[in-house]
């Protein structure tokens, strides 16, 4: 059971959660461009790889404290796991079975999973009605947002379907377990489950894909890779553990809801798409259903 106490997200969290939405979302144009030139196994493992080495670089030169933690290595090593590796390939295999919006739409039940994880394993983030209310709107906020047509192919390609609820699940377990590592700064703990989730990849990534064998990546994919490494891997997971620490698993995971938030605002602002009612709708459900798990809205109950 873990200790540390959990606060309601303030201004700050919000800023801050809203700031990993827009690095997680725009991770699409950068996975986009990578995987012109570079199999999806060495993408995923540029990401953390390169991650792990911005994150390496930053402790060092904040002289943040390793040595006393490096006792904890299985800790990293299962946190890597849990919320590193299983879900990035995860995603990756199932996204080359169904689109984009359907996946975004599976990864929204994130929330869901987190807040029955967390119930059963911390002392502090108890289950309710509120909170699996505000989940189960912020799901259909997302499919709202990104259209009913991104639900047409459900029910084709279930392995596809069921390897993104798996990574949805996988992050459920990776967000409540890090709350265990209390006592770790932020910054130490995002830098041990990259270098976790590294150690298990690196001969994964040689032993499947020989990338000596591959022909001469473009520079385009090259830095692309390093922007999914150093932007979306070690600025994002120090945002992430940030939060996490102060606002617990249930808070952190909704930014699943707020990425297609992100995703669309971005579209906006530098592609020319289309502000619809559609995307005012959905975007208005998801801060609502936001609002609701973290608390700021309540469930009034009504008797006869």
């Amino acid at each position: 059971m873990t200790t540390a106490t959990i606060k309601r997200m303030g201004l700050t969290e919000w800023l801050l959660l809203t700031t990993l939405s827009i690095i997680w979302g725009g991770s699409f144009f950068f996975n986009a461009v990578a995987l012109r030139d570079f199999p999806p196994l060495v993408v995923v493992w540029g990401r953390v790889f390169i991650g792990f080495l911005g994150l390496t670089a930053i402790v060092a030169l904040t002289n943040q404290n390793v040595r006393s933690h490096l006792h904890r290595w299985r800790q990293f090593l299962t946190l890597g796991i849990l919320n590193t590796f299983i879900p990035f390939n995860l995603i990756v295999w199932g996204q080359q079975y169904i689109d984009s919006g359907l996946a975004a739409v599976i990864n929204a039940t994130t929330p869901a999973f987190t807040i029955l994880v967390a119930h059963f394993v911390t002392n502090d983030e108890s289950a309710s009605m509120r909170k699996f209310s505000g989940a189960i709107i912020g799901l259909g906020g997302v499919a709202t947002l990104i259209g009913t047509d991104a639900l047409t192919g459900f029910g084709d390609h279930v392995l596809g379907q069921l390897a993104i609820m798996g990574a949805a699940c996988s992050y459920a377990f990776g967000s409540t377990y890090a709350r265990r590592m209390t006592g770790i700064p932020p910054m130490v703990i995002a830098c041990g489950q990259l270098a976790g989730s590294s150690l298990v990849m690196t001969p994964v990534m040689f032993f499947i894909c020989r990338p000596w064998t591959l022909p001469m990546p473009g520079s385009d994919a090259i830095f692309a890779v390093i922007g999914l490494g150093l932007v979306c891997s070690t600025l994002a997971y120090l945002i992430f553990f940030r939060i996490l620490t102060s606002s617990g698993a249930t808070n952190i995971s909704l930014v699943t809801l707020l990425i297609p938030v992100s995703a669309s605002g971005l579209g906006i602002t530098f592609l020319n798409e289309p502000f619809t009612w559609r995307l005012a709708t959905g975007m208005v459900i998801i801060c609502l259903a936001a609002a609701l798990i973290d608390g700021r809205l309540k469930l009034r109950r009504r008797f006869a």
